[in-house]
């Protein structure tokens, strides 16, 4: 499974930040899951594909910022209100799980 990971909590539009490479889980439940886990910057960077949170199964979508004295800037944690797509299904993340959008 592929799910799509979109980031509309604290956008203005709805943005298109990464696709995950879920092809291992059995499930949808799981897919989402997985792609939550490493969408996340807990211990470093999902976005900047750093050491302990990036992951090869995930493909950013968005550019990331490079501010004006050239660091660039990943992206921020996929949070409760941000939307995943998987299976031609829409699911808003919820403050516990995912909330499927009919």
């Amino acid at each position: 499974m592929k799910v799509t990971v979109v980031h509309t909590a604290f956008e203005d539009a709805p943005q298109i930040v990464a696709e995950v490479d879920a092809s291992h889980a059995t499930k949808v439940e799981e897919a989402l899951e997985y792609a939550y886990r490493w969408t996340q910057n807990i211990m470093d960077s999902w976005s900047l594909k750093m050491e302990q949170d990036g992951n090869d199964r995930v493909t950013v979508k968005a550019p990331l910022h490079v501010d004006e004295s050239g660091k660039t800037w990943g992206l921020r944690s996929t949070s409760v209100r941000d939307m995943m797509h998987v299976n031609g299904r829409s699911f808003e993340v919820a403050n516990m799980g995912f909330q499927e959008l009919i």
